[in-house]
């Protein structure tokens, strides 16, 4: 836990940095950490997005789908179930994109991004309220989840 944190560290040029490090760190490791997968669905060159409902958390705000791993799942066992559940869509996992530790106020998240395929052409938003397939330098213009921000920065270099 303490590596997660790290990430979030912030340096200090001041003589009590080190009592502002220890808050910090307390306030970090305070909150529960929650291990999600998401998947960044590729297709002709363009990139599924997908829009939270309104009322739930992150509501409006655009992400890659899919959700908590569960129990003595593998990380792309759940992210199979998760793309499933939501979209009513087999998938391909691929590469590893990357993993995002993300605090927000009521929770940590560490979220492993994979590259996926859609193995059908049909998708079914069950969990979303709107979507799009996005070039990676479009999907700038969408407002993200602060976690899927990292996500989106990598695939538009």
């Amino acid at each position: 836990m303490r590596e997660a944190f790290l990430n979030y560290k912030l340096k200090f040029a001041c003589r009590d940095s080190f009592l502002i490090e220890y808050y910090l760190e307390e306030c970090y490791m305070s909150k529960k950490i929650i291990n999600v997968v998401a998947a960044a669905i590729e297709k002709d060159g363009k990139i599924f997005c997908a829009q939270r409902p309104e009322g739930k958390s992150l509501g409006g705000y655009w992400e890659f789908p899919g959700g908590k791993v569960e129990g003595n799942e593998s990380l792309q066992e759940a992210l199979e179930r998760e793309i499933r559940e939501e979209l009513e869509c087999a998938i391909i996992v691929g590469e590893l994109l990357l993993t995002v530790d993300h605090s927000y106020p009521d929770f940590n998240i560490r979220m492993h991004c994979f590259l996926c395929s859609a193995s059908d052409k049909k998708l079914t938003l069950n969990e979303h309220i709107n979507a799009l397939w996005l070039t990676p330098e479009e999907m700038l213009d969408l407002d993200w989840a602060e976690a899927d921000k990292p996500i989106v920065r990598l695939l538009t270099k």
